[in-house]
């Protein structure tokens, strides 16, 4: 006689006798295993022929048996349904990993780009007027990102996506760069997304004419 295993096995009911309540379910390894309608978990009668998944172990007076059959089908996509959770868990998972790696990403970009505005100015090349442009447009354009998704939450009045646009593209991209990442605020939107990149590089362009002899005399001139 086999030595009772706790594992899960799986087999084929070969033999039901429905009037008194019980049968045989044949195992992978050819071995012929009574079980108890009672250890049937589904919500009918087993069917010959059916193969289902089960434990053997002992009745009360130490015959083997098969415990706990269960529907292979209903095993299987059980499992499936797991599996897919398990799937699902590990994408957000990841998806958390990327995002936040890509949060620390931008915020690095921003203090950079700052720094590198302050190292300009300690060096003369660039005017001071110049660097506190840059912060306090970065910090109104968060400030509009924030309100526009506050209103966008209490269906309020929406910040034309102009708006955001123009401040962008006069220096504040940054802070709406940041206002994306961290607030995931006009983040996914293509079209959005193409009309901002295209304002850093209008913005970039500005302050190398800016950074240019010509370009700070005239900025001097004129706004200094």
């Amino acid at each position: 006689m086999a030595k009772p295993m706790a594992t899960k096995q799986q087999g084929r009911v070969t033999k039901w006798q429905d009037d008194k309540g019980f049968g045989f379910i044949e195992t992978e390894a050819g071995e012929s295993v009574f079980f108890h309608v009672s250890a049937f978990k589904a919500q009918r009668r087993p069917v010959i022929g059916e193969e289902v998944v089960f434990t053997v172990g002992y009745d009360n007076q130490r015959r083997l048996q098969a415990k706990e059959v269960q529907e292979l089908s209903f095993v299987q996509q059980k499992m499936a349904q797991k599996n897919k959770q398990i799937r699902q868990r590990n994408h957000k998972r990841n998806a958390q990993a990327e995002f936040e790696a890509g949060q620390k990403k931008r915020l690095f970009l921003g203090i950079g780009f700052y720094g590198v505005l302050i190292l300009l100015a300690v060096m003369n090349k660039l005017s001071w007027v110049v660097v506190g442009w840059y912060a306090v447009l970065g910090m109104i354009t968060y400030t509009m990102y924030a309100k526009d998704k506050a209103a966008a939450q209490n269906n309020d009045w929406r910040t034309p996506e102009m708006t955001l646009h123009v401040l962008s593209a006069l220096g504040g991209w940054v802070g709406a760069m940041v206002a994306q990442t961290y607030l995931r605020h006009k983040s996914q939107k293509p079209e959005f997304r193409i009309a901002y990149y295209l304002t850093v590089i209008i913005n970039m362009a500005g302050l190398l004419f800016i950074l240019a002899d010509g370009g700070l005399d005239f900025l001097q001139k004129n706004f200094i």
